[in-house]
């Protein structure tokens, strides 16, 4: 029987030669060529797309912060004295320190609520046993794909001094007159969050769903067959296993509330007097409304920015586990 060092057709092997002493044989240069054709073909594809997006999201991030150094009215823009008086106005600007504080609100009440009613139910929907899974899921993914406008104009119907609400409300005797709750501070808040919590709920159930059903089922049985009950199985099995996906929601949540205009603007118009709107919002009116300040609403879109990075940087930091 021949060596293994020797190949099939009697010669020896680059290894068994070296053994010997001698010299390898050098890499084929056409081989070198082919591997080389293949990384230059891959660059090839990739060039494109990367400058596309380098002009697409990079060039225009640039060029709004050198805005956002300018100042004056419509299009007739000079570099402020001093550089920074943009990012020194909004310190002083009391409507800007009220959006912050609104949208603050939205972020600290409806995310982690919205979050936590997302797992519940993608819990549930994920039982072996419910009858008529499909429809459930469709049914609560489905106020996601209504258009904004057609359930803006809704809430707002329901919600008016003689909709629905009040309706429901006063024939069960917990108030004795309308509540107006687009035209008050705490109620449009209110309608502002119920709005965020109907439409954003169904799509973060889709995401925990899809990570559940990636689960390995042997460790909730394992959980039942140890005495664990739903809750401990549900709250010390399944949740530790979902929480990259965790992660991942609690930031794009957290991204949307911060960057929350939709709802501030067709729900309740950001009254009343700005304490039901958001920062995006007071973006849209310093930029397109009154007298447009495009230099002042980019600073004030690069502190959303950096709001953004700060909190999205916070939660990879808490919420990432991995040594």
């Amino acid at each position: 029987m021949s060596s293994p060092a020797v190949q099939a057709t009697g010669r020896p092997t680059a290894r068994a030669r070296l053994k010997k002493g001698g010299a390898a044989r050098p890499p084929n240069p056409r081989r070198f060529g082919i591997e080389q054709r293949r990384t230059v073909t891959g660059w090839v594809f990739l060039l494109p797309a990367a400058l596309l997006i380098m002009w697409m999201n990079f060039y225009p991030m640039i060029q709004a912060f050198i805005l956002s150094l300018k100042t004056g009215r419509g299009t007739r823009l000079n570099f402020a004295e001093p550089l920074w008086y943009n990012y020194q106005r909004l310190l002083a600007d009391e409507i800007f320190k009220l959006t912050v504080q609104n949208t603050f609100i939205y972020l600290i009440v409806q995310v982690p609520i919205m979050l936590v009613l997302a797992l519940v139910l993608a819990n549930l929907l994920n039982d072996r046993n419910l009858r008529f899974k499909g429809l459930w899921r469709t049914a609560i993914f489905l106020p996601c794909a209504v258009s904004l406008v057609s359930y803006s104009l809704v809430f707002r119907t329901m919600f008016s001094t003689d909709g629905l609400v009040n309706d429901m409300l006063m024939g069960l005797h917990f108030i004795d007159s309308p509540i107006n709750w687009l035209g008050q501070t705490g109620t449009a808040r209110l309608v502002i969050i119920l709005g965020l919590l109907w439409r954003w709920t169904g799509y973060n159930m889709v995401f925990y769903l899809a990570a559940l059903q990636n689960l390995d089922y042997s460790t909730l049985e394992a959980a039942r067959i140890d005495g664990a009950g739903s809750w401990r199985t549900f709250w010390y099995v399944t949740v530790p296993q979902l929480r990259p996906m965790i992660l991942l929601t609690a930031i794009m949540s957290t991204n949307g509330t911060i960057q929350l205009f939709d709802e501030s603007w067709n729900l309740t118009q950001g009254g009343p007097a700005y304490t039901s709107m958001s920062m995006s919002h007071y973006l849209f009116e310093l930029s397109f409304q009154k007298n447009p300040n495009f230099g002042y609403g980019a600073a004030l879109s690069y502190v959303i920015l950096i709001m953004v990075a700060i909190l999205a940087a916070i939660q990879m930091k808490v919420g990432d586990k991995r040594d």
